[in-house]
């Protein structure tokens, strides 16, 4: 099964195209285009991201995406005018969006694809609903069923995918394969929308029956980890985005051996419960500086304590979620697993005090938001894809914002 993949979720786009050889989840993949652009650089101006202008720059960007993403050959298209006008309607909110695509499947071969997966949600609404009409219209123009993922299960997958390197080290054109996952397993999903605990009782083999495959034990009660990294990053005058600015002073203030700034709370460490709270965190923050004519030194300093604040936390919470439910996987995903203070936390404390316990870590280059790991999700949710699936679409944005455990 060869499956083109589409993610505009928030401020990256990107379109790969998988073959998935065998059945989920022990398929073997290889990834035969990917291509990816990210915003950053657009959105730092404004210290995050504006969802209008991600909405703009996907619009701009899908299209040259999918064609990096192929190896197309020139070859005339005739497609009916009724088809055609069907496409003009939807992508009618986006601007040059329907020109550039008719252009493109016009004049290039169809690919041979057999499902066209794209993130339904959760995330930003306005750029959602980009690729949704993308994936849509493609649907309509090349008669291929389409499947709605859900991000955050992506995130699960991407970090259970195991590459054979090639020599050249480029793992995103590699072939793999899914871990072989020891069940009750434990995903800690952590970015800049989410923190939660979501517990796997086994394959997510049957969509009708996804809520007993995943159960939310725990989540954020207010801001998630990586929306702090951010704030606490803009109160220290640093650039967007926050997380890798956070991290790269911490470590700066690690190898300097830098005294403790200020003595930061852990909120929730102790509650009875595995929900997380950060926006106290990130008052703490606020308060301890406030006034404060600060060093480069203390910067650096006062990002090492935050962030060494959310490492326990978050490790805490994990470590009795594990004990808690007999746990003998757990999954760190999502773009704050690119951490290297919490990466190398938890391969320490789990590989010490759970020597038991399998710990899977996204490769670095699949842990924030890619399509590879929508192609992944796509597959596992390929049996009920029997159909293009294009009137089922529609709603889904509604429920972006949904747990895997709710769906």
């Amino acid at each position: 099964m060869k499956i083109l993949s589409i993610e505009t979720s928030c401020d990256e786009t990107a379109v790969s195209l998988v073959e998935a050889t065998g059945d989920f989840p022990n398929a073997k993949y290889q990834i035969l285009g990917n291509a990816l652009f990210s915003q950053i650089d657009i959105h730092r101006e404004y210290g995050g991201v504006f969802p209008s202008v991600a909405k703009r720059e996907h619009a701009k960007t899908l299209v040259p995406m999918l064609k990096k993403s192929q190896n197309a050959n020139l070859k005339s298209q005739n497609y009916s005018e009724e088809v055609k006008n069907d496409v003009r309607v939807l992508l009618e909110r986006e601007v040059g969006m329907y020109e550039e695509l008719i252009e493109y499947v016009e004049n290039y071969e169809k690919p041979a694809i057999d499902l066209i997966a794209v993130t339904a949600g959760p995330g930003l609404e306005p750029t959602l609903w980009v690729g949704i009409n993308f994936a849509k219209a493609l649907a309509l123009l090349w008669n291929v069923p389409v499947v709605p993922v859900n991000h955050m299960e992506g995130h699960i997958l991407a970090s259970i995918f195991k590459t054979n390197d090639d020599k050249s080290g480029n793992t995103l054109h590699s072939n793999g394969g899914l871990a072989d996952l020891q069940f009750p397993s434990l995903a800690l999903l952590i970015s800049g929308g989410h923190t939660e605990l979501i517990k796997m009782n086994d394959w997510p083999l049957d969509v009708a029956r996804s809520k007993q495959h995943y159960e939310k034990i725990g989540q954020t009660r207010d801001d998630a980890v990586g929306e702090a990294f951010d704030k606490v990053a803009r109160l220290l005058g640093l650039p967007y985005p926050g997380g890798p600015e956070i991290s790269r002073a911490a470590g700066e203030a690690r190898s300097a051996n830098l005294p403790e700034f200020h003595k930061l709370p852990r909120p929730m460490l102790d509650s009875d419960d595995l929900d997380f709270s950060f926006s106290g965190l990130k008052t703490a923050v606020r308060y301890a500086i406030e006034g404060k004519e600060l060093s480069e030194e203390d910067k650096q300093a006062v990002a090492r304590d935050f962030e060494d604040a959310v490492v326990e936390v978050l490790l805490k919470k994990a470590e009795r979620a594990v004990n808690k439910y007999d746990i003998r996987s757990l999954i760190l995903g999502g773009g704050v697993s690119a951490n290297r203070q919490i990466r190398d936390t938890f391969a320490s404390f789990f590989a010490s005090e759970h020597p038991e316990l399998n710990l899977y870590l996204p490769d670095l280059k699949l842990s924030t938001d890619n399509s590879i790991m929508i192609a992944l999700a796509g597959h596992a949710r390929s049996s009920k894809a029997l159909a293009p699936t294009i009137e089922a679409l529609s709603p889904l944005v509604a429920s972006g914002n949904r747990s895997l455990s709710e769906e």
